[in-house]
């Protein structure tokens, strides 16, 4: 037999109040109208009754009682004929549902425009801001670098847009952006794609826009609509600077295009190949640029030429003594970096230099403090071929290759060893196109087997670099997705820093049981995973994501500065360099920073900095020193290095 059950009181009183609320607003009303005259009705008979000067009669009290719930209800509770009352009753009632209404009105006017102020919908009155277009995990570091760029003013914004609830915009940015100081962040709700959207945020009136690549194969796509959609927003030629980020060498015209002259597009894979195989000839130099590019430190800036208009470039180098000097802002827009001792400086010159900020940038002659003595003339030194080793493939593969090709002397050897093995690799033409400098052989393995890496004889090689492979039997590993013709995308793909992190565990224990430090250059895309990484101290990593978030907003800060990393990361031109001290002055002795200034100057180079090799391990500063004070006194030993802009 069924078993019994009693619903409680409170909950039998629910469910039927639940169901009067579902009868439509007229039973609604009725039954309102009901309960309040059965508490209004006995509520205003006690206080008659209970007033001493209330009338004796029955009638005036039942007139009493009337009056009070009048008076109660609003209806005036007037007295008289019946026509009289009736009339009165109407009136209060006319007048009670016109006063409801508009009240009505009022709070829904007042409840969508919050609602409307909720979901972001509300234009954003700046002049200044700074722009976000679209949202991906590079929109922390962007705002985070932003926030510190404008630490020094009073009253800053930076307002971001995407498609996705402002809410939930703000409680990310409030959780990974601890601090925002004088910085007000706005968060706008709607498609970056669409001009009329995008007047939200105002860009006609900012001074930079900046439009990340979100997530997944159409990313590109995507920026190259927001590019689009901001033009046909702001039409003409406008006052902000608009920096732009495609993933994928091939859509990187495209995106230029989209963005007009004005617009300055990164290209993440090029940017990344370019300072991999940078990083992976000079260890340590990940950390000079991440010193560089983050606000935090000493950056570019530019200063006017003031008194050094008419006098040479290399005089000027040792005329800061608090700033390093490394290039020249001709009057027409053009950057020139490292020119030649004896290039003239003009009155309409900006002096392109290195420093704490921009307030620090003082002239102060510093030539006094050279030291002839301890300068020395350079030995020469043979470049030889290397054995490099490449553990990974992915879609920025190709690149590595092109670029070591450029750097490398003849005769260097490479080896990759990747998921698909020789067949595979062969079958892309970018991976087998020929090859002047580098001799490329492809071998077939996983990299997170330790009996793989164990044939390798990793620590015979003079460096070794690891970029994302996505795990095996995915579509990108084994090349049967939409994008094999290119290779995996190294941001997107599921679990490539998850095998990066277990190659770098392996290749640990590998250098430990070889007692000895492997030269190892790594590529990531999430800088929480780098924090991860078993790795040394100071040990170089390539954060996709980090990087390209702090080199846009350097460019939206300062637009020259486009064509000066646009010179560093190419292989011809300028960059920069980790020598030995020992090539510059003499080492086992003090001597004040401008000593090496002077001697790299006669070398038609420019010192900006130093590495020191005892504290290459420790933190925070992982012995690099960027910019020092041309009077400080350091005392170098034979294997530290100089930081010098030099020709490649």
């Amino acid at each position: 037999m069924a078993q019994q059950h009693t619903n409680p009181l409170r909950l039998r009183l629910r469910y039927r109040f639940d169901h009067l609320v579902a009868g439509g607003t007229a039973t609604l009303i009725g039954w309102l109208a009901l309960a309040c005259l059965a508490v209004v009705i006995p509520a205003s008979t006690v206080l008659v009754w209970a007033d001493r000067r209330a009338p004796t009669s029955l009638s005036g009290r039942v007139t009493a009682v009337w009056v009070s719930v009048g008076q109660t209800l609003k209806l005036g509770g007037a007295v008289g004929s019946p026509v009289y009352v009736l009339a009165s009753v109407t009136l209060a009632l006319v007048a009670l549902l016109f006063v409801s209404t508009l009240v009505s009105l009022i709070t829904t006017g007042i409840n969508g425009r919050i609602m409307a102020l909720r979901r972001g919908h509300s234009t954003v009155v700046e002049a200044g801001h700074t722009v976000v277009l679209g949202w991906s995990d590079q929109i922390f570091p962007v705002i985070g670098e932003l926030v510190t760029a404008n630490a020094n003013q009073r009253r800053s914004a930076i307002a971001v847009l995407a498609p996705m609830d402002k809410v939930e915009m703000e409680d990310e940015i409030s959780t990974s952006v601890a601090r925002t100081g004088t910085t007000r962040i706005i968060c706008r709700s709607g498609r970056t794609t669409d001009p009329a959207v995008l007047a939200r945020v105002s860009p006609q009136t900012a001074k930079a826009v900046l439009v990340l690549p979100p997530a997944g194969e159409a990313g590109d796509a995507h920026v190259v609509k927001t590019l689009l959609a901001l033009d046909a927003a702001v039409p003409g030629p406008g006052a902000a600077v608009v920096v732009a980020a495609v993933r994928d060498t091939r859509n990187h015209l495209t995106a230029r295009l989209a963005a007009g002259p004005g617009g300055h597009v990164l290209c993440v894979d090029d940017i990344i190949a370019r300072l991999l195989v940078q990083t992976a000839r000079q260890p340590g130099l990940s950390l000079v640029y991440q010193e560089l590019l983050d606000f935090a430190g000493d950056e570019f800036y530019t200063a006017a030429a003031g008194d050094l208009a008419g006098r040479t470039f290399g005089e000027a180098l040792l005329a800061f003594t608090t700033s390093s000097v490394v290039g020249l802002l001709r009057a027409d827009g053009g950057v020139v970096l490292n020119p030649d001792p004896g290039t003239a400086i003009t009155a309409g010159d900006r002096i392109v230099l290195i420093s704490e900020d921009d307030d620090t940038a003082v002239p102060q002659d510093a030539a006094g403090r050279v030291e002839e003595d301890a300068i020395v003339t350079a030995r020469p030194r043979t470049a030889l071929p290397e054995r490099l080793l490449l553990l990974g493939w992915n879609r920025r593969a190709p690149l590595v290759l092109e670029q070591l090709d450029q750097f490398v002397s003849p005769g260097t050897t490479l080896d990759v060893v990747a998921l698909g093995g020789e067949t595979t690799l062969h079958s892309r033409p970018e991976a087998a196109a020929p090859r002047s400098r580098l001799e490329v052989s492809f071998h077939d393995g996983d990299i997170t087997d330790p009996r793989v890496l164990a044939k390798l004889d990793v620590p015979s090689y003079d460096s070794v670099i690891v970029i994302g492979e996505p795990a095996p039997g995915t579509e990108a590993a084994t090349g049967t997705g939409t994008g094999t013709e290119a290779g995996t995308d190294p941001d997107t793909a599921t679990g490539t820093d998850d095998r990066t992190l277990v190659t770098l565990l392996h290749l640990r224990a590998i250098g430990e049981a070889a007692q000895r430090e492997l030269s190892l250059t790594t590529e990531m895309s999430d800088d929480g995973n780098r924090l991860l990484a078993p790795a040394r101290e100071g040990a170089d990593f390539i954060v996709s994501g980090r990087l390209i978030s702090l080199l846009m907003t350097q460019i939206s800060e300062s637009r020259y500065l486009a064509d000066v990393f646009e010179e560093l990361f190419r292989a011809e031109g300028n960059e920069l360099h980790l020598k030995p001290v020992s090539d510059y002055v003499r080492t086992g002795r003090e001597v004040a920073f401008a000593t090496l200034v002077e001697s790299a100057r006669r070398r038609g180079e420019c010192a900006v900095g130093y590495r020191l090799r005892a504290r290459a391990a420790t933190g925070p500063d992982l012995g690099v020193r960027l910019n020092p004070d041309k009077r400080e006194r350091v005392r170098f030993g034979e294997h530290d290095w100089l930081i010098v802009l030099a020709e490649s």
